[in-house]
């Protein structure tokens, strides 16, 4: 049941996300204007960062979830139960949505005098970052540094857990239990991994001055193919 409760909580953070994204885009393509007003990139941004910060935080939860549920079997109802759950999808949008804000104060923080081409088919913080003429990101420094530290301390509670998955797994004696085990959690940990690298790669990557293919395949694979994949 906790399991399920949290892929109803994904697939609704994935419908959202898509949503975003793909809808103006594909709109863009048939009509040919690419224009989007000032508020309209503000919201783009603000709902993007929410959607796939939360799912990110939905996805940790399901690994503790999964943690739980292997190697505290005879303690699993107690641990995961709907109280704990609940709490958990809370934290997970109500973090998600504190970092879309703060993301998108310190982003339209920044002065915009030049080119108002955005290089990407949604708005997000590198793309914007190229067109501000500030020299001040002290703002986006501070928004990039709490993400990935959030991140990080996701990403070692998910390695955690799956460490820990894996060793109670290889202990068990019944083949079919060891492949029931892994075709669950396997799946999961391919979206967290690939999530996490493109996201990293986005935001990381040093800026460079002109559009590349790569900027747009990472960004569409973090923004669109994950998920996608997620319901897979």
């Amino acid at each position: 049941t906790p399991m399920y409760f949290f892929l109803r909580h994904l697939s609704v953070l994935d419908l959202c996300l898509i949503s975003v994204t793909v809808p103006k885009s594909v709109t863009i393509s048939l009509t040919n204007n690419s224009s989007i007003s000032f508020l309209g990139c503000v919201a783009q941004l603000l709902l993007v960062i929410l959607f796939a910060a939360s799912e990110y935080f939905v996805l940790t939860a399901m690994s503790y979830d999964r943690f739980a549920a292997i190697c505290r079997p005879l303690h699993y109802e107690a641990i995961m139960d709907q109280g704990a759950c609940e709490k958990m999808a809370a934290a997970s949008w109500l973090s998600g949505g504190l970092l879309g804000v703060l993301f998108s104060a310190s982003t339209f923080s920044l002065s915009f005098c030049g080119s108002n081409i955005v290089q990407q088919f949604f708005c997000d913080v590198p793309s914007l970052m190229k067109i501000s003429c500030s020299k001040d990101y002290v703002a986006i420094d501070v928004s990039v540094t709490v993400g990935i530290a959030l991140a990080v301390v996701c990403f070692v509670g998910i390695v955690i857990s799956y460490v820990r998955i894996f060793r109670a797994v290889l202990r068990m004696p019944a083949a079919e239990g060891r492949a029931k085990a892994f075709s669950t959690c396997l799946p999961h940990l391919g979206v967290i991994t690939l999530f996490i690298m493109t996201c990293f790669c986005a935001y990381l990557k040093p800026s460079s001055g002109s559009p590349s293919t790569v900027d747009l395949l990472v960004s569409v694979f973090y923004a669109v193919v994950t998920p996608a994949l997620n319901p897979l």
